[in-house]
């Protein structure tokens, strides 16, 4: 009886899980649309930005030259790190920890914007120096989100604080294929056709078909600081897009997984309550039988 017992309360906690991981899927689901159509919808708009501000700088003095494309001679990197707030979602944040490890093993000095709480708990960890932390949220991040994270960016890399400026984040290629991936953000290096990679050279090549000969006004020495700083603006913003579309890929694709287990943990665990269920009548039958038959004997 006890076994029995046991069994049908394990049932009740396996169909308890079921419900609760079924529910964060279908949560995790009409959130991916959503992130996945703005991370796409983006996408050609950082392109276009790109070729326009590559353009500019093809055309200005090199004593003009942007601060943001100033190298600095200084020891000392910056890291920031985008990562969920909460866990449930695969191997997602392993392997984008990973990689945080091996960066900061890479460089003898690292200060590090951390986005994100799984992010912020490795760093404080590793007791390394923390310029700024923020909450990733569990919304489809928007534009404003990237002013205050801008601005530490600036702070240090304009303020000769760091030499550079890497971004970790997670970069979104379908439901089922999210991966770390480090981007260098400052200072700024647009790709030209002998250094890009076959992609971006791709895209540039196809800008350039359809984009007739660009006439500035102001003059490109005037507009390339805001334009820069607006390339920076949507280079972080389109960070954030991939990698909340992720976060909800592979929380939809964990959950998904986890459903399906509860309910084999559950048809097993049935099949068991009923095995035992059906041991006991028969002993019960037997003893009734064996009962009767005594008192046949008496």
């Amino acid at each position: 009886m006890a076994n029995i017992s046991l069994i049908k309360r394990r049932i009740q906690t396996a169909q308890n899980v079921s419900k609760t991981t079924r529910a964060m899927q279908m949560i995790a689901t009409s959130k991916l649309k959503r992130a996945q159509d703005s991370a796409v919808a983006s996408k050609p708009y950082v392109e276009k930005l790109t070729f326009l501000t590559r353009n500019i700088t093809d055309r200005i003095d090199p004593e003009n030259i942007s601060d943001y494309m100033k190298q600095v001679d200084i020891n000392v990197r910056l890291l920031v790190v985008v990562s969920p707030d909460k866990g449930l979602c695969g191997g997602l944040i392993t392997n984008l920890l990973k990689e945080l490890l091996r960066y900061d093993n890479s460089f003898n000095n690292v200060k590090y914007i951390v986005i994100g709480k799984k992010a912020e708990k490795t760093v404080a960890k590793l007791g390394k120096e923390i310029v700024g932390s923020f909450d990733f949220g569990t919304t489809l991040p928007i534009f404003e989100n990237v002013y205050p994270i801008v601005k530490l960016i600036n702070d240090q890399f304009l303020g000769k604080n760091v030499s550079g400026v890497d971004v970790l984040y997670t970069n979104f290629f379908s439901v089922f294929s999210q991966k770390p991936n480090l981007s260098s953000l400052l200072p700024i290096k647009l790709p030209d056709d002998q250094t890009s990679g076959k992609d971006v050279k791709d895209t540039l090549d196809k800008i350039k078909r359809n984009s007739p000969y660009t006439l500035f006004e102001p003059s490109p020495d005037e507009l390339l600081p805001s334009l820069l700083s607006h390339y920076l603006e949507m280079a972080m913003f389109q960070y954030l897009l991939e990698s909340y579309a992720s976060e909800q890929g592979a929380r939809m694709i964990s959950m998904k997984n986890a459903t399906e287990n509860a309910y084999e943990i559950i048809d097993y665990l049935k099949l068991e309550y009923n095995k035992k269920r059906q041991e006991k009548i028969t002993n019960e039958i037997l003893d009734i039988g064996g009962g009767a038959m005594a008192l046949a004997y008496e």
